[in-house]
Parts: structure tokens; sequence; C-alpha cells
């Protein structure tokens, strides 16, 4: 496991702001408000304030709208992404991260406008560049989706 990093050991939540310096996601594909209950190279919870007027709904489906399952999983990804940043302390280095796989992806309930989006995620391995993730995302006590997903940092920017 990697040790956390001196500058960030203190950081138990990311604001808005701080997950724009870690990660490059904007609208309309940045998916998480805030990042809390962190543990640095552990654990964290991202926060999905779920909205009608997202681009997404507009196509998935009209008259009903629900959140698609990948974009929960890609909201896990940068929850976990905000995580590996603080933990490595890549704060304003502007890193990638790409899938590498997603495994046991299972989703179990809609997830409509007006839900709030809880986003656990737990590191189950972690070097300097690869990391495998335990994903499981919440709207109050009932599981929304699960799944487990790799990934790798680049800093090489393109």
């Amino acid at each position: 496991m990697i040790d956390a990093a001196p500058a960030w050991a203190e950081t138990t939540e990311a604001d808005i702001h701080l997950i724009q310096r870690i990660i490059p996601h904007r609208y309309p594909f940045l998916l998480i408000d805030k990042v809390n209950r962190i543990e640095l190279a552990r654990a964290a919870t991202g926060v999905k304030n779920v909205t009608f007027n997202e681009p997404h709904f507009q196509g998935h489906f009209p008259g009903a709208p629900i959140m698609p399952g990948v974009t929960i999983i890609e909201a896990m990804a940068q929850t976990s992404a905000v995580l590996v940043g603080l933990t490595l302390d890549l704060v304003d280095k502007e890193p990638l991260v790409y899938f590498m796989a997603i495994e046991k992806a299972k989703f179990r309930r809609k997830v409509v406008p007006g839900d709030v989006l809880e986003l656990h995620v737990t590191v189950k391995r972690g070097s300097s560049r690869v990391w495998k993730f335990e994903g499981v995302a919440r709207v109050g006590d009932e599981v929304a989706a699960e799944a487990e997903f790799t990934a790798m940092i680049d800093l090489s920017k393109g």
C-alpha cells in the first residue's frame, strides 16, 4: 500500500474546486459534486446530486429518466481518481486515469433525478500506476450498483 502523501495527510473531504484540481473531467462529464470520508490509500465516498437537467436524461429515457449504469460506474471511478490523486500528491499535476478492467458489475436500483447517489470506493490494491477498487453506489440505504474496477494513472499528458 502507498503511504499517505504528507501534503494531503489531513484531508478528509474534497469540494468541487479541489476535485477539478485533481481530475480533468468537466461538464458535462464531471459526475461527482464532492468527496468525503477520505482515508488516503484506503477509501472515500463521492456524492452525486442527480438532477433532471443532465444531458443523458434527454435520451435515457424520454419520459422516464434513468441515470445510465455505465455513468454510475464512471462516477465511482472519478471518486477513486480523487482518492488516488490525494494519496499520490497529484493535485495540479493533471493526471489522466484510464480504465483497464470493469468486473462484477451489477445494477440493483434505478437512479433518477432527485436522488443523492453516494459512491463508496475501497482500495483493493494500489501502486504508483495501477489501482484496483471495489465500488458500491447507494441511494439512501439501497444499493443502486456495484462493481470492481482497475485503472491506470498516466502523467504523460498524451
